[in-house]
Parts: C-alpha cells; structure tokens; sequence
C-alpha cells in the first residue's frame, strides 16, 4: 500500500502566517493525484513537506500507514521529479540514471539491467553516453523520470515537470507520464498551474488556494459541479455577471430570465464560455476582442459591467452585434460574499 495522508498539515515560516493552512488529505494507493493553482498557493510546498525536503510545523504525514515527520528524506521511499530536472551536468545519461541506485549500494549488474530497461521504456537507449547539456528540453525530462522509476518507489512527486517544455512536447509528455503511471501501478502526486495538465491527467484534482483546500475531486466534478467561485473561474473560462434576483427573476443586459433556485438578492450567476450559444434566450453583445485560436473564435464583451468572453466556432457569425444563446439550465450561482455555490 502506498498511500499518502496529511493529517492537519501546517506549515509556517518564521512565526507568520501559515503557508500550509490544516491541509486533511488522503491520497489513495496507485492514485494520480494532481495539486493545482495559482502562484503561492502552497502546493510545491506540500510536495516538499512530503518528501521531506522540509518540515512541518504541524500535523501528520502518512506514508504506507507509517508516520513520516522524522524520517529522513532518503527512507521515505519516495522520488521527486523537479521543473529543473536537476540533472548532474557532467554525468552522463547512464550515470545520471544510475546515481540513486549506485548510493544505495545495488550490485553493478542490477544497476546496468534496471538502467538499461528504464531507458528502453523511455526510448533513451541511444543517449545513454551523451551529456545532459546535449540533449533536448523532451530528452532531459525523460532522464529525470527515468532517474525516479529506476528506484521503483513507492510515490513519485511530480513539481510541474513539463514547464520549461513548449507546447506541442507538453501534449506528447503529458501522455507519456499517464502511460507511466498506467505501466508502474504506483501513486503519483503531480503540481501543476496548468488547468489542462490538471483535467487530462489526474484522477482525482486538489484545488488549492492560500493554502487551503477548496475543493478536491474527480476532474468532472470539478468541471461541472465546482464548490465554490474560485474553483469555478480557476478551472476552464467561467464567465461571472452580477445579477439581483427577485421573485425568481433576473436580469442580464436587460434580458429577463427565470430561476427556480431558492435565491434572493445580488449574487453572480457564471456561465461558461463555451456554453454561450447553446440555450434559447437571445442577447445581442458588442465584442470588444477577438481571438482567433484555429478552431474557434474567442470573443471578449461585457454583460452588466463584468467582463466575459464566449468560445465560437469559426462559421458563428461575429458582426458588430453577436447574438449569444443564453440558457438559465446553463448557469451556476455563487454568494456574492463568501463565494460558495448556491
């Protein structure tokens, strides 16, 4: 079983305020788990206070069922893949690979097996003699995987990995680390800013914010039933206007509609972007930008003073007025005060 608990996890720099704020998470055996969100949320942190690489100020961290907080990094049996790669630069391909195993004292023929197989299922078999520095950014990620699988750890621990990589090498990679996660049975913990790497890959998703958790489930869930506003706009383009509903009705640009909602009062009601021309109420909007990302257009406007943006296919007409599709089926509606869904 390699499973992961944080039990109350706290972590606070010099007496201040807490950066990890009583995180309660369970992460299951071979789970893929992907930690998500905006720059100082805590969630590299996390990754750290797991493998040890930094204390906690308070709680539990579970690992296998055992208590880790005093072990040492080396005995957690874990392997920590960085956004740096952190290869050795004048190692080679093979030696690079090979450290862990070399530290750990494996015999010179198991080390030369587990090296070679590693590099076969990653397809460096032919860059074993070349040095970090003569590869590409694609090459070098798959060594620093192929140094964290050579170990056969129980938990891999992923700091967005494919950051430094452009774009179309990120789709290839993101497939190649969900196949090695389907080959290896063995539980990933993945960070990540990217809302895409985050619903593509995980099993389950942690939204994380000022190092809380706001909502952690399956990315479909999230997707279409998230807990609160900043899970809503942090992940795909929720659109947020603010309406004031009375007796049911509200109004958008003066277009009335119709919720049977128990609501009262100014709340948001969010709809996103793609979902701005599949219902029956027309509303005419004046676009302010348009994108053109090669399968649709992304058209920017306002609906009462907040502003939005709709997903259109490239035959949509987009004039001097664009008529949106609105349906009230489509929408979801926050607290204006304390965000959380209504």
């Amino acid at each position: 079983m390699s499973n992961v608990i944080l039990k109350n996890l706290v972590k606070t720099y010099d007496g201040k305020k807490n950066v990890i704020d009583g995180i309660n998470l369970e992460i299951k055996d071979k789970e893929f788990v992907v930690l998500v969100g905006s720059s100082g949320c805590g969630k590299s942190t996390i990754l750290r206070l797991i493998s040890g690489l930094e204390d906690i100020s308070s709680g539990e961290i579970i690992i296998d069922d055992k208590i880790v907080n005093n072990t040492h990094p080396k005995d957690r049996d874990i392997a920590f893949v960085f956004q740096s790669y952190a290869l050795y630069p004048h190692m080679s391909v093979y030696d690079n690979i090979a450290f862990g195993l070399k530290m750990r004292k494996y015999s010179k023929a198991e080390i030369d097996k587990k090296v070679r197989d590693v590099a076969k299922s990653l397809n460096l078999e032919e860059l074993l003699d070349r040095k970090p520095r003569q590869l590409s950014g694609g090459q070098r990620q798959r060594v620093a995987l192929g140094r964290a699988i050579v170990r056969n750890p129980k938990v891999f621990l992923m700091d967005e990995p494919l950051s430094n990589l452009d774009a179309n090498l990120r789709v290839q990679m993101r497939s190649e680390i969900k196949r090695l996660h389907q080959k290896l049975q063995t539980t990933f913990i993945y960070v990540t800013h990217d809302q895409t790497e985050a619903l593509t890959m995980g099993d389950r998703i942690v939204v994380l914010d000022k190092g809380k958790i706001q909502q952690a489930d399956a990315p479909e869930v999230i997707y279409n039933n998230p807990r609160n506003k900043f899970v809503a706009g942090f992940i795909g383009q929720m659109n947020f206007v603010d309406v004031d509903v009375q007796g049911g009705k509200f109004f958008i640009e003066g277009v009335e509609f119709k919720t049977e909602k128990n609501i009262s009062g100014r709340v948001f009601a969010a709809i996103r972007a793609e979902k701005m021309i599949c219902g029956d109420v027309s509303l005419a909007v004046k676009p302010e930008i348009i994108e053109m990302t090669g399968g649709e257009r992304i058209v920017y406007f306002n609906l009462n003073g907040c502003k939005c943006s709709a997903r259109l296919p490239l035959d949509y007409p987009v004039e001097e007025k664009i008529d949106l599709k609105l349906s009230v089926n489509d929408m979801y509606f926050f607290d204006k005060e304390s965000g959380e869904a209504i």
